[in-house]
């Protein structure tokens, strides 16, 4: 049977399958009840300062009979309080020391506040931090999230300032939302990153009920754009994927593939064009978590098939 462990940017994971920071990764109930499951490390729901979400958030795209083509979300980081959040990500990782246990951030661009949630998560025991420069919608105003992640020069400022004091490694996550993803990874890479994470969500509009003439999703009356995901998006991403894999400046950079995965066809897919490990969160919303399951043993099973070992 083929060893489907890896070691990412310094991180050990039993298998290259994580829950990205997401719904599905927003309490250590949820982390727990994966990780009893399969799956191999969770980035947590991105931290910083708590805000209020709406109801509703979610909205999708059907073609063709398929459920869930395409997804949508208008929802912004974890609503609830820093604390709560750390106190929970130390609890998972003692609990379960052999999963990869990553602690997504977001905060405002000011040196001593990225220090501050540097040095608080770290003391968790996490093994890893994501900087989250890719959220398209309701953070980027605010100066956070992809208006980082568009400008190469904040990108590579705040990686600096947070290897300033990280012990951990410290991936970025990359926004799609620009003209060439490989900008900004040069510059995550310029400024000290261990690993790179791609693509964050799409910016999108889902559409406008024909019938109430209100854009989707609705919150009373009211909506706003948002980022796409889920499978529809699984070209941009290989595409992007493989823009950083092949680049000479970035070849070098451990990548984390996210993206529309939902099969672990789809998994192969990440990894043949450059992808060291794999972030899921649409399907484990849409199918629920035990769709580890077909992911670990199809992928196995694929590489026994090819004589491949690791």
């Amino acid at each position: 049977m083929a060893d489907l462990s890896v070691r990412f940017a310094g991180i050990h994971s039993p298998n290259p399958f994580w829950l990205a920071s997401g719904p599905p990764s927003n309490s250590g109930d949820q982390v727990m009840r994966a990780f009893d499951l399969g799956w191999g490390g969770a980035v947590w729901k991105t931290v910083g300062e708590p805000i209020v979400n709406v109801c509703s958030r979610y909205s999708s795209v059907d073609y063709g009979g398929r459920r869930v083509m395409g997804f949508n979300n208008i929802e912004l980081i974890s609503d609830r309080p820093i604390e709560d959040n750390l106190r929970e990500i130390a609890a998972v990782k003692k609990k379960y020391p052999h999963q990869a246990v990553i602690v997504s951030l977001m905060v405002e661009s000011k040196r001593e506040v990225w220090h501050d949630i540097v040095k608080r998560s770290q003391d968790t025991g996490a093994d890893g931090v994501e900087l989250n420069f890719g959220c398209p919608h309701g953070m980027s105003e605010r100066g956070m999230g992809a208006a980082v992640g568009q400008v190469p020069e904040y990108a590579c400022q705040i990686t600096e300032w947070v290897k300033e004091v990280a012990t951990i490694p410290v991936l970025v996550k990359l926004t799609p939302n620009v003209a060439d993803v490989r900008y900004a990874a040069r510059a995550a890479t310029k400024g000290g990153a261990d690993g790179l994470s791609l693509i964050n969500t799409i910016n999108s509009l889902m559409g406008v009920d024909l019938d109430t003439l209100l854009v989707q999703p609705n919150v009373r009356g009211k909506s706003s754009h948002g980022g796409y995901c889920g499978p529809a998006v699984k070209p941009i991403a290989l595409n992007m994927v493989s823009e950083i894999g092949r680049d000479p400046e970035t070849a070098h950079m451990p990548i984390s593939g996210i993206g529309g995965i939902s099969t672990w066809q789809d998994a192969a897919e990440f990894l043949l064009l450059g992808a060291k490990g794999l972030q899921v969160c649409t399907a484990a919303m849409h199918y629920g978590y035990r769709i580890i399951e077909d992911l670990v043993d199809g992928l196995e099973n694929f590489m026994d098939e090819k004589g491949w070992k690791s």
